[in-house]
């Protein structure tokens, strides 16, 4: 909508200007700075024309507006209504076509903090188990942790971040809290910060081939039509909010960085270039975004997004989210309770409970038992078969795909695990990674995080909690061939030894042969070899087929490891 002044000084009898002529076009909603005219006296008429809407004065296109804005409202209304049909359900993993769940029955809020942990503090949380691990999410937490409507509030300076960055590891919850977010707003919770909000999957994005202007984009990843998202647009940019949902799926080159971002709306690229356009600011500056990735990718996030942004953490569940997550979950007070004292009482498994997939995976598995009138607590594979699954579903749904075999990626894993379990690690140096996985950043169970060290930042690795590195020990053993395996087993006890009598000495092998003994049983073992985590079977331990208990003392393999993994059972339940 232009704004016209046209000022005429001098004018004799025709009509005309001899003097001062001074036009003025804008946009509506632009700002208009006036010249000053010093020592000049204007005679004649001031003429102002335009067609901006709520302006006193001439209104040649205001019936137009009106036209405009009520469509606009109503296409609005339209995409809120499809939002909240769509968003309201989830699908879960072992969902059946057709089969939905409510997104208010298992969306419990994550912890997310605004401040990077430093390294010690880090290295304790990954060490730490059960009530232990809890009191130190919640000892820094507490005090940290914010909710989604404020994710934007502007922070103590008074700055207004145009950018968020919400990093979390792989199913921790960063796509279900983007649809969090995406049904508040249908459901008008955020009216008061934003008129509309667009939902981009990284992940569909990387599947386009042709080239797309950011409107196209956005119908692609809507249920709108492109001329239905530019009308959405033509509000105010500052209005608009974002939501990139998994930058770590997006086809990333750096010859991105050398071509030639779309400036407009309007403006075809590759879809990678598009959106990458969107994130740097180079099409609707003034737009809010939230970019949500795996740690692997922060690195080339952080130098991708516009200034200035700010960084938070999805952590997981606290203590209180595990709870709330059983109760939502089983409906039923007495199956809640039944599950949630047999989780709490087993360290390994309340610890990774903060991971909420794994606690989605642990609560189907329990509701499972207790329909079929099973013990919950029966097997010494009970644990194990709950990491086993965590796996098969990273590798199944999470994973990028690195161009690795499974048993390949698995055992490189592996390696870096057993390496970091001997030296009794649990951060990895960037060189160490990379000699050991090929391609790091495709790996779904791997955390990066980045470091000051004194005026450089330093790049380290982990596992996602130490007793995940020592599932992946145990697998890599029984990986290996027969004689390496045994030679690997053999170790673990020689160390043990030389520590002492007690397990509790080096309670990290005692994990790892704890996770050994889950892994031999009958339907974990046909669970792995149907999801091509290895081809064949494992030789040296049930090449008899017989279980853990039923190994004669003389002729099956170690009778000392049998010893000590029954005197481990025993000891510990």
């Amino acid at each position: 909508m232009d704004r016209v002044v046209n000022v005429c000084d001098r004018r004799d009898k025709s009509g005309s200007c001899d003097g001062v002529n001074v036009n003025i076009a804008a946009q509506s909603g632009s700002h208009i700075i006036a010249p000053v005219l010093t020592n000049t006296n204007i005679t004649g008429n001031v003429q102002i024309i335009h067609n901006a809407p709520g302006c006193t004065g001439h209104h040649p296109n205001t019936q137009n507006e009106k036209t405009k804005i009520s469509e606009r409202r109503s296409v609005l209304l339209k995409f809120k209504e499809r939002i909240r049909n769509e968003y309201q359900y989830v699908t879960e993993y072992n969902s059946l076509p057709g089969e939905h769940v409510l997104l208010s029955d298992r969306y419990i809020q994550p912890q997310i903090i605004q401040t990077h942990r430093d390294q010690k503090e880090l290295e304790k949380e990954i060490s730490s188990r059960g009530e232990t691990f809890q009191q130190v999410r919640s000892s820094r937490s507490s005090q940290e942790s914010i909710s989604l409507d404020t994710l934007f509030k502007p922070d103590s300076c008074g700055i207004n971040r145009g950018a968020v960055i919400l990093q979390g590891n792989s199913g921790n919850g960063k796509s279900f809290t983007v649809q969090k977010m995406m049904m508040d707003w249908a459901c008008d919770l955020y009216r008061t910060k934003f008129d509309v909000v667009f939902h981009v999957k990284c992940k569909e994005v990387s599947h386009i081939s042709s080239g797309m202007s950011l409107v196209e984009l956005l119908s692609y990843n809507s249920f709108l039509s492109s001329d239905e998202i530019s009308m959405m647009l033509q509000g105010s940019p500052e209005r608009v909010l974002f939501l990139v949902d998994g930058f770590d799926e997006l086809k990333y080159t750096k010859d991105i960085d050398h071509m030639s971002p779309p400036t407009d709306l309007y403006q075809k690229a590759p879809p990678e270039v598009t959106l990458c356009a969107l994130l740097r600011g180079r099409i609707l500056r003034e737009s809010f975004l939230l970019v949500t990735t795996r740690s692997t990718a922060i690195d080339i996030l952080k130098n991708v997004l516009k200034e200035p942004h700010s960084f938070t953490e999805i952590i997981g569940f606290s203590e209180k989210g595990v709870q709330e997550y059983f109760k939502k979950f089983f409906h039923n007070d007495i199956l809640f309770r039944k599950g949630y004292e047999y989780v709490r009482a087993n360290e390994t498994l309340f610890t990774a409970c903060s991971i909420p997939v794994i606690c989605w995976i642990i609560c189907t598995v329990i509701q499972e038992r207790l329909n079929d009138c099973a013990d919950v607590t029966s097997g010494l594979e009970t644990t194990t078969s709950i990491y086993v699954d965590f796996l098969c579903t990273l590798l199944e749904h999470h994973s990028q795909g690195s161009g690795q075999s499974v048993p390949t990626l698995v055992k490189s894993l592996g390696r870096l695990a057993e390496k970091g379990i001997l030296a009794q690690q649990v951060l990895f140096d960037e060189k160490t990674v990379h000699e050991m996985v090929s391609d790091p950043a495709g790996s779904p169970f791997l955390c990066k995080f980045l470091f000051k060290k004194r005026i450089h930042q330093e790049t380290k690795f982990s596992f996602m909690h130490l007793s995940f590195q020592e599932f992946f020990t145990a697998l890599y053993y029984l990986l290996m061939d027969e004689h390496e395996s045994k030679k690997k087993v053999t170790e673990i006890f020689s160390i043990y030894k030389e520590q002492g009598t007690s397990w509790y000495a080096a309670p990290h092998f005692a994990a790892v042969v704890h996770f050994i003994f889950g892994l031999v049983n009958k339907d974990i073992r046909l669970t792995l070899q149907k999801r091509h985590v290895w081809k064949s079977s494992i030789a040296f331990i049930w090449k008899s087929g017989k279980n853990c208990a039923e190994f004669n003392y003389t002729e099956d393999l170690y009778p000392a490891c049998l010893f000590h993994a029954q005197s481990l059972s025993a000891s510990t339940g």
